[in-house]
């Protein structure tokens, strides 16, 4: 069986450190499976970019086509919009090339129309790494208006302008007439997906991300924290996401209200965190904050969930994030918010702690509980990295893989 992958990156990202992750696990089980991209960064000979100047120079501007129509929309949903009107070549090629399955990631960038996904007349997966499938323009959102349809009348009040999720969401009832299968990481997104409107009657089958927990394990907390010239004493609180701080769906200001909390039961605690640099007016929390700045190869990213004692995910919403993948295949216990996908990550008071949604009072109880007992602490690592070993293993997921391919095919 031969796969082809499409997703906007290989590496740069967390959907495309996924869909790189999914690729190799089903090369490691025996399946020839190839990647396409618009930005490689793997140097994998199996992950084909852009070829020539002319090739690399268009797939960085496509981006830029669509900017004039975005800024005619004007919203209070800060989060990526992406509306997909730049035409490829990519449906002849892969309806000519000898591929038995097409399978989509995130297309981000304007890599791939709304009309080429229609074109494509081979067996087609699509694993959702967010909801802008089934959206309008929109990667994610709690407007519902992906439940009932997109129509003036419905249209939330902290948008105006133009209406170009409405027109996205318009053109992919319009071009998808035939149902792809559908692959979510998380419950939660299945059954957004099973809810909507355009995908109600779609066949959805939930695969979680996969690990390599033989690359992905701890490391001694004392080498780990001197490799990355971390405190050697303390508690470390890590926290992480690419503009995270800025990103209110990522949810610092709630973590930074839970931390204001702990000052008193936690006065020796420090935060780290990592994927963005030092502001320049950190907030005052009453104790240290350190940056780690864009950590992108595994090896840090490993000392660095090593070295801390716990790893929180303080997001209002969120998918099926590697980072909480990661930091249990090494080991570090994680707290976060019970909503979206992340219960099917974490394990309420067995590898973790999940506080109701979206109350600083019971994260900060959460992260005091983890901490606070050294014996339980080291059974909730023992157990983190035991469920990572279990359910994210490369082989499990590509034999999900397999059958979902197999259902595609026919």
């Amino acid at each position: 069986m031969r796969v082809v992958h499409l997703s906007t990156a290989d590496l740069n990202g967390g959907a495309a450190r996924a869909a790189y992750r999914i690729h190799k696990a089903l090369q490691g089980n025996g399946i020839q499976s190839e990647m396409v991209v618009n930005e490689v960064s793997s140097g994998d000979l199996s992950v084909h970019g852009p070829a020539g100047k002319l090739g690399k120079a268009s797939s960085r501007l496509r981006c830029y086509v669509a900017s004039p129509l975005k800024a005619l929309l004007h919203t209070g949903n800060p989060v990526l919009h992406t509306p997909a009107i730049v035409p490829s070549g990519w449906p002849d090629k892969l309806n000519a090339s000898d591929a038995d399955v097409v399978h989509l990631h995130a297309l981000h960038d304007e890599m791939l129309s709304i009309a080429d996904i229609g074109r494509i007349n081979k067996p087609l997966v699509w694993t959702l790494h967010d909801m802008w499938a089934f959206c309008g323009a929109e990667h994610y959102s709690d407007d519902g208006r992906w439940r009932r349809g997109y129509w003036p009348g419905n249209r939330p009040t902290h948008e105006s302008g133009f209406d170009l999720n409405r027109w996205a969401w318009l053109r992919k009832r319009k071009h998808w007439r035939r149902p792809i299968s559908i692959v979510t990481p998380s419950r939660w997104l299945a059954d957004c997906a099973s809810s909507s409107l355009l995908m109600h009657d779609w066949p959805v089958t939930v695969v979680p991300n996969c690990l390599d927990t033989d690359r992905w394990q701890p490391l001694p907390q004392s080498l780990a924290r001197q490799l990355l010239g971390l405190p050697a004493d303390g508690p470390l609180l890590l926290f992480g996401a690419i503009g995270g701080s800025q990103d209110l769906r990522k949810g610092f200001d709630l973590l930074l209200e839970a931390l204001a909390q702990l000052r008193q039961r936690q006065p020796s605690l420090q935060l780290v965190v990592f994927g963005e640099l030092a502001p320049a007016d950190p907030p005052d929390l009453g104790f240290s904050i350190h940056y780690t700045g864009h950590l992108h190869d595994d090896l840090s990213l490993r000392a660095l969930y090593s070295a801390a004692d716990l790893f929180v995910l303080p997001s209002r919403q969120d998918n099926f994030p590697n980072t909480a993948l990661e930091a249990q295949a090494c080991g570090t216990p994680v707290v976060a918010f019970r909503t979206g996908g992340i219960p099917d990550i974490v394990d309420h008071l067995s590898t973790g702690y999940l506080a109701q949604p979206y109350d600083p009072q019971d994260l900060a109880a959460g992260i005091a509980w983890v901490l606070e007992d050294s014996l339980r602490y080291q059974t909730l690592g023992i157990a983190a990295r035991s469920r990572a070993e279990q359910l994210w293993n490369p082989a499990r997921v590509a034999s999900l893989y397999l059958e979902v391919y197999r259902i595609a095919l026919g």
